[in-house]
């Protein structure tokens, strides 16, 4: 008992449903940012309706979230944040931490590293002059940032307007969505294979991230030093 309130119990057929729960968010983690619920009924076996019901309930408690074009599933914030105080937290290398003081020393703003691990962001290394607006919204709505537009393109389902940026510039951007007059901007660090390790992002002033060509001349070659530095 708690404040006058009977605790929680289990039925016999709850212990089965939290288990279905628990597959279906190890088949998102296999499958990746964007697959879709045919996808995971498939690759578990389950009945259609039953996999959407379990979906549903997990996006309704912020442990997956939709993608963009609604058509896909992604781990959402409460299972980073688990996962967060399961597992150490990754770290730069002195190295690395060398280059990015040199980045940050070059731009006037906000300059964070971030991995994609298993189809999810792990923030890495914000700025801590200039931090993330708000790194658990950064989790549950990549789309609505630059660093998460970059790992939806890298999944193959970015809205257009990010992937013609990356076509175009070889960067993703975000200008004033989230607050007027500020516009972020990432680029990609490359594993050996020339696959997303993560990205270099940076956060500042609109102008900056409307015309990128000043940023990009330093955030590109900072993300080619770092890749080898941090794979």
């Amino acid at each position: 008992m708690t404040d006058g309130r009977a605790a929680p119990t289990l039925t016999a057929r709850q212990p089965k449903a939290v288990h279905s729960a628990l597959t279906v968010l190890e088949a998102v983690a296999r499958l990746g940012a964007g697959a879709s619920a045919r996808d995971i009924s498939r690759e578990l076996g389950l009945p259609r309706a039953t996999t959407y019901r379990l979906l549903n309930l997990l996006v309704q408690d912020e442990y997956l979230v939709r993608t963009p074009d609604l058509a896909g599933f992604a781990l959402g914030a409460k299972v980073v944040q688990l996962a967060s105080v399961a597992a150490p937290p990754a770290r730069l290398t002195s190295a690395a931490r060398g280059v990015l003081a040199d980045t940050r020393a070059s731009l006037r703003g906000g300059v964070h590293v971030v991995f994609f691990v298993n189809g999810r962001l792990t923030v890495v290394d914000a700025d801590p002059d200039f931090p993330l607006s708000d790194a658990v919204r950064l989790v549950r709505e990549p789309d609505r940032f630059a660093i998460g537009r970059l790992l939806l393109v890298e999944r193959g389902v970015a809205d257009p307007g990010a992937v013609r940026d990356f076509e175009e510039i070889g960067a993703t951007r975000q200008l004033g969505e989230l607050a007027p007059g500020y516009g972020c901007v990432a680029v990609p660090i490359l594993d050996g294979a020339g696959g997303f390790a993560g990205a270099l992002g940076f956060s500042g002033s609109r102008r900056r991230a409307e015309d990128p060509t000043e940023v990009l001349t330093v955030l590109k070659p900072a993300a080619a030093r770092l890749g080898p530095l941090v794979v």
